[in-house]
């Protein structure tokens, strides 16, 4: 994965056949970085600020966080249209 800093933003970019998230997942998972960012004590909007080896390891560490989270979400969202189609299928 390689990360450039653009404007007050690290950009991440990972080679992938996967098409990049779609702008409501690309927004929640920025807002997981940030939040992950926050709890270690870091201002999101400063990371550029920070020594490169620490600036890494902390979005190294947000990024799994972050993937954790989406993965909770889509997972809790596919059980709802589990239990959704289920009750629909049983009217």
């Amino acid at each position: 994965m390689r990360r450039r800093l653009v404007g007050t933003d690290v950009v991440s970019h990972e080679i992938s056949d996967t098409p990049p998230l779609e702008a409501p997942l690309r927004n929640l998972e920025r807002s997981f970085i940030d939040e992950f960012v926050r709890s270690r004590g870091y201002d999101p909007l400063k990371l550029e600020d920070l020594p490169e080896s620490v600036r890494n390891t902390l979005l190294s560490e947000a990024s799994v966080y972050a993937s954790a989270k989406l993965a909770e979400v889509e997972s809790r969202a596919h059980y709802l249209h589990e239990i959704h189609d289920g009750r629909a299928g049983s009217e």
